[in-house]
């Protein structure tokens, strides 16, 4: 199978990067991402593109995938909800809509816990929720919303924030008082390929539905 990824420069882009670069399955990953990601691999080949936006609509680089892994996103602290929708939705439906086999591939996209598909709540579960629906009606052979909660990082993963430093600490903890809502990379990033690879009974994946998947791996 051959997989795109982007935002493998990014906290859970680089771990699923990881996770696919180790797993026999995957004979080919294309890193889209504004800059390198640091990494050598046989598998490996990277595209940089200074902005999204300057990406073609059908984007030829793009073409020969089975499945697009989108973890590129940032977060909505201190941002005001145009700017926040300009980055995580237009240009989420940009990069989607410029797969040249786009009817072929399985298309996963990392929202997060609390993401809500009535698109209502606070502003950045409405923007997520919209990116899914929208997504979802998109012609994908298959479409799938991932929506983690506390992540810990992958066992092998260096130069981790400050934040999954303390969730790695405090990770025994979490799975102990809120099992439904924490993974580990690793586990996403197996549930990725396996829905990539052989599909879900659900296109929203919650946390528990994640980790569930991810090991059985």
């Amino acid at each position: 199978m051959k997989i795109i990824i982007t935002g493998a420069t990014g906290f859970v882009g680089k771990g699923v990067l990881m996770e696919c670069l180790a797993d026999e399955r995957v004979s080919k990953v294309l890193s889209v991402s504004r800059k390198p990601t640091g990494m050598s691999h046989s598998k490996l080949e990277e595209y940089i593109v200074p902005d999204f936006f300057t990406i073609k609509d059908v984007d030829e680089k793009l073409r020969g995938y089975d499945a697009c892994l989108f973890c590129a996103g940032i977060s909505s602290v201190g941002m005001n909800e145009q700017d926040y929708t300009r980055i995580t939705y237009n240009t989420t439906m940009h990069f989607a809509k410029s797969l040249a086999d786009a009817s072929r591939m399985v298309f996963v996209y990392v929202s997060g816990a609390g993401t809500r598909s009535d698109e209502k709540g606070m502003m950045w579960t409405r923007v997520k929720g919209m990116t899914e629906n929208d997504l979802l009606k998109m012609d994908f052979r298959k479409a799938y919303m991932f929506r983690p909660g506390a992540i810990k990082a992958h066992k092998g993963q260096k130069n981790i924030p400050s934040m999954q430093k303390f969730v790695r600490f405090a990770f025994p903890l979490f799975k102990i008082i809120m099992p439904n809502v924490v993974n580990t990379l690793e586990h996403i990033g197996q549930a990725m390929i396996e829905v990539s690879l052989n599909g879900c009974e659900k296109n929203v994946l919650e946390a528990k539905d994640i980790e569930a998947l991810g090991k059985k791996q």
